[in-house]
This record gives structure tokens, sequence and C-alpha cells, in this order.
């Protein structure tokens, strides 16, 4: 057989590219004659440079920037020609801070801005920025500001932005011939119950009450961003995506030369050139580090499984941990989920395995699929 695999990165364990060979390695210890192919994928977040990186003719770049807490680092790019693909998560991500450092009122994205100037210093009319991953709740203001946006009233640090001002005149005016695609894998609106703050910041290290603090202040930012952009975003799908990179990117759609936000899996697909290669496989394998509720909605091992339903190859998920709602979405889709652990463990205990359990996961089925064994039997 012909078999992909198509994962995406086991977060804070190993990325795409890693991942998609240890599943690999795993599969031809139990079948050696088959012909295997490797599609790493990303949804936008982290590990979106490596798998766009890996389908060629990409140069690595890097630049001076900072960290979401404003520390100097150095982070990646990748530049061809006159295009250029920015991850949030390199400069502005939750593994850029440990968990005791997280700050959700803090944190800011201004380090995102400052490598997209670094893609634009380089000529880039072309731009793809994945923008999942962040530790912040910032509405973007941070990347506006890095990009010439002048913002007054309240620091950018501060708990209340009341009275806050932006003036988007002073705005980069290279962004007016620049194309820009936003890969993007939620639907979030920017306030409210299902908004940046009360669905995502906590896992950033928000508080209750801080969570209450960011979405009055995200609420104050979007007054001021929507009066000076001339547009009403803050409902639009996907705003609330990156603690509300989405609405501030959304409010520039009129500054840019184009602009386009998309499903992340989708865009990351296109760029690698995965329909070509699911066309020529009998199977394919994806995964990621947790198959849980999100899954389903539009995370990458689902984006595969609706490719593969409807190009008629049976799917295989390989879950670092598996939940039942996400097993429950990727079976809606004809996938079968195959758990690489049967109990919960930490990230730790996990980072110390290293790939030996996903080659393991991989062997085991490809063992069972040449015993004719079905679903159950292959997820159990």
């Amino acid at each position: 057989m012909k078999v992909l695999f198509a994962p995406d990165s086991f977060k804070g364990t190993l990325s795409s590219v890693q991942v998609a060979r240890a599943l690999a390695a795993g599969w031809q210890r139990a079948r050696p004659g088959d012909e295997v192919a490797l599609a790493p994928l990303a949804d936008g977040g982290e590990g979106t440079l490596d798998a766009i990186e890996v389908a060629g003719g990409w140069r690595r770049r890097r630049a001076p920037t900072a960290d979401p807490l404003g520390r100097p680092i150095e982070a990646s790019w990748l530049s061809r020609d006159d295009e250029a693909v920015v991850e949030l998560a390199a400069a502005s991500g939750l593994s850029r801070v440990a968990e005791d450092e997280r700050d959700p009122i803090r944190a800011s994205t201004f380090g995102t801005g400052r490598l997209l100037v670094a893609a634009l210093d380089e000529g880039a009319r072309r731009l793809t920025l994945g923008i999942g991953g962040s530790a912040t709740t910032d509405g973007g203001r941070g990347l506006l500001e890095a990009l010439g946006a002048t913002v007054r009233g309240p620091a950018p640090g501060a708990a209340d932005w009341t009275g806050v001002e932006v003036a988007l005149e002073t705005l980069d005016p290279r962004l007016a011939s620049v194309a820009v695609r936003v890969a993007c894998d939620v639907d979030n609106p920017l306030l409210g119950s299902r908004g940046a703050a009360a669905t995502y910041a906590p896992q950033k290290g928000a508080t209750p009450a801080d969570v209450s603090t960011l979405d009055r202040r995200n609420e104050a930012w979007a007054d001021a961003l929507e009066r000076a952009a001339r547009r009403q975003e803050r409902d639009t799908a996907g705003a609330g995506a990156a603690g509300g990179v989405g609405f501030a990117l959304l409010c520039l759609t009129d500054r840019f030369g184009g602009f386009a936000l998309q499903a992340g899996v989708s865009l990351v697909m296109a760029a690698t050139g995965f329909d070509a290669a699911l066309a020529a496989a009998d199977v394919v394998v994806t995964g990621e580090g947790r198959i849980d509720a999100q899954t389903g909605f539009g995370k990458t091992a689902i984006g595969v499984a609706r490719r593969a339903r409807v190009a008629g190859i049976p799917c295989y998920a390989v879950g670092g941990s598996v939940n039942p709602e996400g097993a429950a979405a990727l079976a809606s889709e004809g996938a079968v989920t195959v758990p690489v652990h049967d109990r919960p463990i930490s990230l730790e205990t996990a980072i110390a395995a290293g790939a030996a359990p996903l080659e393991i996961a991989a062997e085991r089925l490809a063992r069972r699929i040449t015993q004719g064994g079905g679903p159950a039997t292959i997820a159990g």
C-alpha cells in the first residue's frame, strides 16, 4: 500500500515533522513493503513554519523581536521570492513563556508585528500569517503598534483601556501593496461568553477575574479600533482568534492589498500540496497531541479526515490523548481514532518518552490492519 502520514505536531513534545517520521518508522517495522510518504501539517499554530518548509523552496530567516513579555529574542520566518510565512507562535506563543511566568494582562503581540515588519523589509508582497498558539489577549494591539498604528491612552500592559484612541493613518504604507492570508482555526467572536478572553485566556494563565478584565479591555479596544477603521468586526467569525488578533486584522482589511481569513489547516494543506499527496495514497494516517472536543472545530485531524472521506481513502487518527468527544467527531467523518497511551500521562512524561510511543502505536496499527482487525480492535 501507499501510506500517507499527515499529522499535526504534538504540542510541547514533537513537531509535525518528527511525528510523521516516527509514525512512518513504526509502520514500516510492521509492513516494510509499503510505500510511505510524509505530509506534516499544522492548523496555523505552532509548527506551521515546519510543515510549510518541508514542502520545499523556502528559506528560513531569523529576525530580532520580542517575546510576549517584551523580552528580546530572535524568531524564525520563511521567505521565497516575494512570499513570506510568519507564525505568531514563534514570537508571541504560549510556548515562549514558562507556566509560572504567564501574565495574560501584560502579554503582547508586538513581537509578531516586528516579524511582519522584517518580512516587509525583505520585500514580501504575499504574506501568510498563522495565528494559533498565542499567549496573548491584547486584541492585536501590540501587533498593530509594531506595524505603525498610533495608540494613545492607557499603556499596553494596563488592566483598563478606557479612553484608548487609535489612529491608522500612520500604518506602514507598504501594507497597501501586500496580499495577506491569515490561517485561523477558530470561529469565536471577540467578546462575550464565546469570546477570546472567556474561551482561551484561562489556558494562558487568566483567573476568572482576569477574564472579566480582559473582556472589558478588549471591548474598549474594539470601540476605538472599529471607530478608526470604520468597520464593525467584533462579531465576525474568527475575530476572537489569538486573543483578538483576528479582530485587529479584520479591521485592517481595507488597508491591505488583499486579505483573507482562512481555515488554518486548509491553508496549510494548499501550501504543502496535500491534495495531490492524498490522491496518490491508499491509506492516510493523521494525528495530534490531544483529540478532544476542539478537534471537531477545524483542527488538523478533522481536516484530514474530511478530505479522506471525500476521496474515499481510509483514515486513522493517532492521538497522544483521546476523549470521547474527539473520537466521535472523527468517527462522524469515517476516521478511526488510535490512542498512543491507554491512560492519561503528564506532559513531562510525554516529553521524556519522545517519539518511541508513537512508533509503537503506528506499528500496532499496521499489524492489526495486516491481520484484518476492525476499528474496535485497532482503537483498543
